[in-house]
Parts: C-alpha cells; structure tokens; sequence
C-alpha cells in the first residue's frame, strides 16, 4: 500500500505537548481550556450584542459551575455509561491519577471523559449557576447550547491529535494510520477512518453554523436545546457506523448498537419531545 501525507498525518503529532518536570501535559487537556475560553468569549460577545445585561461577575460566576459541572459529569459520565463494573472495583482510580503495583505508586493520570455525561451534568450546573446568579435562565441556556458546538469541536481535535477515539478500519484513501491502532504499523499499515475529524466537522462546525442560522426563525429562535439535541444526537449516531466502539463493549446494546448510539438515541428523543411541548405551550397561549 502506498501512503500519502494524508494517510500519515497521525503519525506526526505527539499527545503531550510538553513536560513539566516529570509531569506530562497533554493536548487533550490543553484543548479543554480552548473550549471553555472560546465558550466564554463567544457568550460575553453574543450577550453585549443582544443587550442582555450579563455583567462579567455573573458570567464569570456561571462559567464557573459550567466547568465544574463539564469536567465532573464527563468523568462521571465514563465511569457509569461505559466501565461501571471496573470503577467499582476500583473506586479511587475514578478521581485519583494513580494507581499501585507491586512498585508503589506512579501517576498515569485520569483516562477516560465521556460527552454525554459531561452534557448531563454541565446542564445541571449551568441551570444552578443562572439561577444563582439571578440570570434570565431559559436566555442562557438558549445561548449556551448555540454555542455549545464550537466549544466541542476543540475536544475533537485533541482527540484527533491525541490519536484516539479512530473509527473502523478501511479501504478509503481518505482513511489514516494510527499509531494507537494495534493492529496497524508503518510496515504494515491498517487504515482507519479519521471519526474525530468527521465529528469535529459536523457535530462541532457544522451544527453551529444550522443553529445559528436557524436561530434567526423567530418560532426557532428560543429552542436551540431542542435542536441541539436533535442535530448531535443525528450526527453523531451515522458517525459512530465509521467510528470503532469501546473493544470492551463493542455494538452490544439494543438492535446491535454501540453505547454512544443508544446515549444519542435518547438525546434526540429527548430533543424532540422538548421541542413538541414547546410549541405546544406557545399554542395554548396563543389560544387564551
């Protein structure tokens, strides 16, 4: 087979971005702060344009439960959607970046964060947060879920250059060789789809540019949780066809699909019941 720069771009990165003595700091973790940096900004500029008095404490204050609430829930989110078992028998590896053998303790730090469960909980927090710091609540959940995709498309990419989460393996030439992939190596190289880069693409660029164009239909206009949820949940089930399922679960759930579709599955449903019960209200108002 011969490999273009395309096939290999994987091979070119390194997940750690540098060290801190001992101590190594990822990309993936770097890519965190560029999502709620450009969350933040994007909020603050959106909210100055649209004049809805967020003063900085009180976005500040929010920003502060949502990343609580992110970080908490996507661990947590891991945890119990996809390892339940194992963290139960090994309750202090959920939080704590160290683990024991027979040479003592060394730091392999916290693997594993899970998207839904960050979803689940960051919407907890962020309602908590507005709440306490007497905001408009449905504005700002209307604006976080505008804004969420582009604070997502930065944890593809970290995860992209982090070489994990590929997709299944293929023929395409638009597929790449992942170091990560045991299955593939330079000699003998296994293409895989490039799934990040699909869902960084159209979970992250793509659902921001619909929602933002949508937004300016008035009766759209305040349901952009109900269509977020619907234009994720979409996408990211006809991703997870090309993307490669967890090896310890594999496509066990209902009707041979994989944990993230069934997650998804429920996140459009969801969204749609959210949105029906919308109009419905409006309607009832309409009519009194």
């Amino acid at each position: 087979m011969e490999l273009t720069w395309w096939n290999l771009i994987p091979t070119y990165f390194d997940g750690t971005a540098f060290q801190i003595g001992s101590f190594p700091v990822r990309w993936y973790g770097i890519m965190y702060i560029f999502a709620f940096a450009t969350a933040y900004y994007t909020l603050w500029k959106v909210s100055q344009k649209e004049k809805l008095s967020f003063t900085k404490d009180q976005l500040d204050s929010l920003f502060t439960w949502i990343i609580a609430g992110v970080l908490l829930g996507a661990r947590l989110g891991y945890v119990f959607f996809y390892k339940a078992s194992y963290y139960l028998s090994h309750p202090t590896e959920i939080i704590f970046p160290m683990v024991q053998d027979d040479f003592g303790y060394h730091f392999v730090g916290i693997s594993g964060m899970s998207y839904h469960g960050g979803l689940i909980l960051g919407f907890v927090f962020l309602y908590i947060g507005a709440k306490k710091n007497k905001m408009d609540v449905w504005k700002v959940i209307n604006l976080a879920f505008l804004l969420t995709p582009l604070a997502y498309t930065w944890g593809r990419w970290g995860n992209f250059i982090n070489g994990e989460l590929f997709g299944e393996v293929t023929t395409s030439a638009i597929g790449m060789v992942f170091p990560l992939a045991h299955d593939s190596t330079l000699a003998n190289p296994v293409l895989h789809h490039p799934s990040q880069l699909y869902e960084m693409l159209f979970e992250g660029i793509i659902l921001f540019a619909l929602l933002y164009n949508l937004r300016k239909i008035p009766k759209l206009r305040d349901k952009m949780p109900c269509l977020y949820l619907m234009g994720y949940g979409l996408f990211r089930f006809f991703i997870e066809f090309f993307r490669r399922p967890d090896a310890h679960l594999g496509r066990v759930d209902l009707f041979g699909m994989s944990r993230g579709q069934t997650l998804c599955s429920i996140m459009i449903l969801t969204g749609l019941v959210w949105m029906i019960v919308l109009f419905y209200r409006e309607k009832k108002k309409v009519q009194h």
